[in-house]
């Protein structure tokens, strides 16, 4: 595994996206151990777009329309309705009594997962991103992929638990604010609205 392969997937799991988002949202919202979880989902769901990369899938939603604009469409319609829950005080930065149980939590990453998993570039990315750094003599050139996005991943984990930690300590001062809440909860809601937007208007 090459430090170029390193230093690139770092940089790429550093940039903002949905699932730092979704992972500071809740971090803000509900505490550190809930961003965890948030991390925890938004990681997971790396997998299916990995997996799809290495047995080929993804060169089919990168060849075939139909199928990618429907997981697209599906994933902005799932953007738009976490920014409408947002608003509502029932998404990621909602409080509840419960916010600590474990099915609080398992909630959390199910959400998380699904914000991934719902975005066709994310599985295009894979399909670029990972056979550049194959080298050309590789003896099992599956193998390396597959190492490759265990390394994506547990890169992803690291930084978004970092993300969500930070945010929690800033929720707790946020909190404090009911005012405050409400335009972190509007500006968290646009974001999510625009990356749907943004979704909706990529091509493959």
């Amino acid at each position: 595994m090459s430090l170029e392969f390193l230093i690139t997937a770092l940089v790429v799991v550093l940039v903002p996206g949905t699932g730092v988002v979704y992972t500071v949202a809740v971090g803000l919202g509900r505490g550190r151990q809930a961003s965890v979880a948030a991390a925890f989902g938004c990681t997971l769901g790396i997998i299916p777009a990995i997996l799809a990369s290495v047995v080929g899938l993804a060169a089919l939603m990168h060849t075939s329309a139909l199928v990618f604009q429907g997981v697209k469409y599906a994933g902005v319609a799932y953007l738009l309705y976490l920014a409408w829950q947002t608003l509502k005080d029932s998404g990621p930065m909602e409080l509840k009594a419960d916010r600590g149980s474990r099915k609080s939590f398992l909630a959390t990453a199910r959400t998380g997962f699904l914000i991934n998993i719902l975005n066709p570039k994310l599985t295009v990315f894979f399909l670029a991103f990972l056979p550049q750094f194959v080298s050309h003599d590789a003896v099992n050139p599956t193998l390396d992929m597959l190492l490759m996005g265990g390394v994506f991943m547990a890169m992803t984990f690291v930084v978004f638990v970092i993300y969500g930690a930070f945010a929690s300590l800033v929720g707790e001062k946020v909190l404090k604010s009911d005012r405050v809440m409400v335009w972190m909860r509007r500006t968290v809601a646009a974001t999510f609205a625009g990356f749907g937007l943004r979704l909706a208007l990529a091509e493959q």
